[in-house]
């Protein structure tokens, strides 16, 4: 039976919305920055308040039970409400400061954060982002469970939590050993694509599907055969020693063709892309801030930008 008179602290949600998103305890008590005995702690004054068990624990897994399901969106949006309300006492309507946990996905972290963390460092000072690199599916969670504020990703993202506001397209290039057939063509169709030996990132990876749904426009299936890779500087590598050809999107071209002595082939235009958009929850107070957040990284993105990227 639930205490009319409880009221939860943002301790106590943090504990269970951390629980919840990676069911584990002593993950979540690491991500949250406190003692696993604190988690717990919290945790069980939370559910001792709300009088219902959220977390059904044991020795071997961590489940959220369905009363846990319905409240964890509730218990997300207070915390996102909660934020906000610092953020507007400090009279920082518009300004980002404090700490930012900023996700993003692998094939742009590493050629867009040269740009970006300079930009945030001279833009907003007091702003302290913590970068949290992972696949699409993950980061959508994480968004969603309030382990992290944004997410950096390719969209559109099918989901009505979240708001998505696009940043910018960019082509897709095809990355082919210096001295193959292709290198430097510049007038490549999507049906080009059939019977080449393309390379794919490993599962999970939204570039994998984004190049699998174009092959199947044009009633093609690569077979990338056992090469597997879990990041686009290995997919180069292999390029360059002969394993088969890859698409880039634009913004990776220059860092790995030039670190691997490698060519290109560009498709005719309008060529094949993708947009990346900056992702938040539909609930937080914070939307002046990320969208301030999403022009900078454009900027960025823009001021170095070869032909091939535009604004979304």
């Amino acid at each position: 039976m639930s205490d009319r008179s409880y009221q939860p602290t943002p301790s106590h949600l943090r504990a269970f919305v951390a629980v919840a998103r990676y069911r584990h305890f002593g993950t979540a008590a690491t991500q949250l920055g406190i003692t696993q005995p604190s988690l717990s702690q919290a945790l069980v004054a939370l559910e001792q308040g709300l009088g219902v068990q959220l977390i059904e624990r044991n020795t071997r897994r961590v489940l959220v039970t369905e009363a846990g399901a319905q409240l964890l969106g509730r218990a997300t949006a207070a915390l996102d409400a909660a934020d906000g309300l610092v953020s507007a006492a400090a009279g920082l309507d518009g300004c980002l400061t404090g700490v930012l946990r900023l996700g993003m996905i692998p094939t742009v972290a590493p050629y867009v954060l040269p740009a970006l963390l300079p930009a945030v460092r001279a833009t907003y000072p007091d702003l302290v982002p913590k970068i949290v690199e992972d696949h699409t599916v993950r980061l959508l969670d994480a968004l969603r469970a309030g382990t992290i504020d944004v997410a950096v990703l390719a969209g559109p993202i099918a989901d009505s939590g979240l708001v998505e506001l696009p940043m910018y397209t960019e082509d897709f290039v095809l990355a082919v050993p210096a001295g193959h057939v292709l290198a430097g063509r510049d007038d490549l169709t999507v049906a080009d694509l059939r019977g080449l030996p393309l390379l794919l990132l490993d599962e999970g990876h939204c570039l994998r599907e984004q190049t699998l749904d174009l092959c199947r426009s044009v009633d093609f299936a690569p077979d990338a055969g056992d090469t597997r890779a879990t990041s686009l500087t290995t997919v180069v590598q292999c390029v360059a020693g002969g394993l088969g050809l890859t698409l880039l999107p634009r913004s990776a071209v220059r860092v790995e063709i030039a670190r691997n002595g490698l060519s290109t082939a560009e498709f005719a235009q309008p060529a094949p892309g993708r947009t990346i958009g900056l992702a938040y929850r539909a609930s937080s107070a914070r939307s002046t801030e990320f969208g301030a957040l999403a022009s900078l990284l454009a900027d960025g993105v823009l001021s170095e930008a070869p032909a091939g990227i535009s604004r979304a």
